[in-house]
């Protein structure tokens, strides 16, 4: 009877298997204007820019300066210098990496990212496709509700210049 048992559950675990289980996750059809090879990528990049733009990795949470930066001034890709996000739409959300209630228009662009066992929304430069990180529906609800919860290694930050 035990024998039949166990049996019987590794049936039951093996018939949940699906074929959309083993799908991979597929390129974006996206192409993007500035592209390297993995090798080049790694000339370019230090360590953690590499793991977070290229490998879609994250940084520890509170371990990025930008975080915490409230100089007035424009964020860019790390890696190819596309402007992404404005210091005027920067807010403390509290995560522990630099959030932002809106991008740059058009310089950045969305996927999904199905990685952890549940859908999010992913970021990617619009120009050189470094994951950025993930928006959320959960920011300022007095401007547009979103959280670009954004990896400071993806990020450079060019001070505004006094005028």
């Amino acid at each position: 009877m035990k024998h039949l048992l166990i049996i019987a559950v590794a049936l039951v675990a093996f018939s949940c298997n699906t074929k959309a289980q083993d799908k991979k996750e597929t390129a974006k059809a996206e192409t993007f204007t500035v592209v390297k090879t993995d090798a080049e990528w790694k000339q370019v990049l230090d360590r953690q820019e590499y793991d977070v733009l290229r490998k879609a990795g994250t940084e520890p949470p509170f371990s990025s300066p930008l975080n915490k930066n409230y100089e007035k001034g424009t964020y860019v890709c790390a890696a190819c210098a596309t402007p992404l996000f404005e210091s005027d739409h920067k807010f403390d959300s509290g995560t522990g990496w630099p959030s932002f209630d809106r991008p740059i228009e058009g310089n950045v662009s969305f996927g999904t990212d199905n990685k952890i066992g549940y859908t999010r929304d992913e970021e990617h430069c619009g120009t050189c496709g470094g994951h950025l990180g993930h928006v959320f529906n959960d920011g300022p609800r007095e401007t547009t509700g979103e959280r670009h919860c954004i990896n400071g290694a993806a990020l450079d930050f060019i001070p505004a210049k006094n005028e």
